[in-house]
């Protein structure tokens, strides 16, 4: 979509989602000088790269929007995040999404907020090479398709005048844009409450070691102490309740994990590259310290509650709920109907785990065993190597046997062949 046709058409109030960095102030600035009147978002996501998120309405203001405001998010965003760990939502198995579910709740706050407006544009500052177009596009259709999606990335006139980073920085310098100190770093970041994203720049040179980026979040795994931190959480049936004993809201039980998480470098430089949506392939470095702690915790949980068919089950929606959000689809119908399934068993997740952590890593540590502490759990003493349990050995005889059957089959007509032919090629 280009500029010229949304003022042809007669769209010239426009709302933007926009973090406050160098596209934002771009793009703002740029429609303005075209001749819209651009209402600015900043929906504020607990993003702890920005130290004030208020600041964001002032540099919106300098670049010329007629309007910034600051829209509440960590809430709904944290649901969201515990709904990523509940499905063990972790992309290409490397991450946590982070990032991707962050767009659509971004999307949905933004456009609550203009309905009863007489804005029919939304406008984004990602690119055309990422996924995030393609999140914040289909969020947009699915929860108003009366909104027209204006992405100046994929506009000639934009990328003709603003074709990499330095033009635009060139552009606000050029009319008084304060665009902060963060346009000179060798990397960009996006940030939320559930974890950073590290991308472009240096990074994206795969022959330069990604260790000159400081995490955001804690530490790298070898800066970490050399002293394991016990942590403990509670669970109750699938919701995290407690840390270390202290009884917290969600989003304060998100921050706690960060901390904790994050000076044991849990989290944190946990993926290298990713095939994205687009087709092309990319290098980023991610943190995501709370999630991997608390997301780690509920995994553990989770082996003590389902048998092996309840497993392959939940692999499979597990899969199928990953790639929904990597791709943008948070809101449709498989997602949906994927987090549905997945609700028998996520309210069997009660009890108290702890875990070890220790630079990165998060271990295993113990639980709380007891009928009233961890209701549901299917671990029992029958695997004991001691005389005790309800397993007889000599019941194993049969089972046994029966299994024997189809492998002497097979060793009578085919292994041989199998061996010779493949096994050794």
């Amino acid at each position: 979509m280009k500029w010229e046709s949304l003022l042809d058409d007669g769209f010239n109030l426009v709302a933007g989602a926009v973090s406050g960095g160098l596209d934002s102030c771009t793009v703002t600035n740029w429609l303005t000088s075209k001749g819209f009147t651009v209402n600015c978002y900043t929906v504020d996501l607990g993003q702890p790269d920005e130290s004030n998120v208020d600041s964001i309405m002032n540099r919106m203001i300098a670049s010329g929007a007629s309007k910034s405001e600051i829209l509440p998010g960590k809430a709904l965003l944290a649901k969201a995040g515990l709904k990523v760990i509940q499905g063990q939502a972790k992309y290409e198995g490397g991450y946590w999404n982070t990032t991707a579910i962050a767009r659509p709740i971004t999307t949905k706050i933004i456009l609550d907020k203009i309905q009863d407006s007489d804005i029919k544009v939304f406008f984004h500052g990602a690119t055309g090479r990422g996924n995030d177009q393609v999140r914040f596009q289909l969020a947009v259709n699915m929860i108003n398709p009366n909104i027209n999606v204006y992405a100046p990335w994929r506009d000639p006139a934009f990328i003709e005048q603003f074709p990499g980073r330095q033009e635009m920085i060139d552009y606000c310098h050029r009319h008084g844009i304060p665009i902060g100190s963060k346009v000179d770093a060798s990397y960009s970041t996006d940030a939320n409450l559930l974890g950073l994203t590290h991308e472009a720049g240096n990074l994206e040179d795969v022959q330069i070691s990604s260790s000159f980026v400081r995490p955001g979040m804690g530490v790298w795994p070898f800066e970490a102490p050399d002293k394991p931190e016990i942590v403990t959480v509670n669970w109750v049936e699938g919701i995290p309740v407690e840390i270390n004993g202290d009884r917290l809201g969600l989003v304060e039980i998100f921050d706690k994990a960060n901390t904790i998480g994050g000076r044991n470098g849990v989290g944190i430089g946990n993926h290298v590259v990713e095939n994205r949506f687009v087709g092309v392939k990319s290098r980023g470095l991610y943190e995501s310290p709370g999630m991997e702690l608390l997301g780690s915790s509920y995994e553990y949980l989770l082996q003590f509650m389902i048998d092996r068919r309840a497993r392959e089950f939940f692999e499979t929606i597990s899969s199928i709920i990953s790639k929904q959000i990597y791709q943008g689809y948070w809101m449709d119908l498989a997602t949906i109907s994927a987090l549905n399934a997945l609700k028998p068993i996520t309210q069997l997740i009660t009890g108290k785990i702890s875990l070890k952590l220790y630079k990165g890593k998060v271990e295993f540590d113990s639980i709380e065993n007891t009928p009233k502490s961890i209701p549901f759990s299917l671990y029992t003493d029958d695997s004991s190597m001691e005389a005790v349990g309800s397993y007889n050995h000599l019941d194993a005889e049969g089972f046994l046997q029966i299994l024997g059957v189809s492998a002497k089959n097979v060793g009578k007509k085919q292994f041989k062949f199998l061996n010779d032919t493949w096994m050794n090629d």
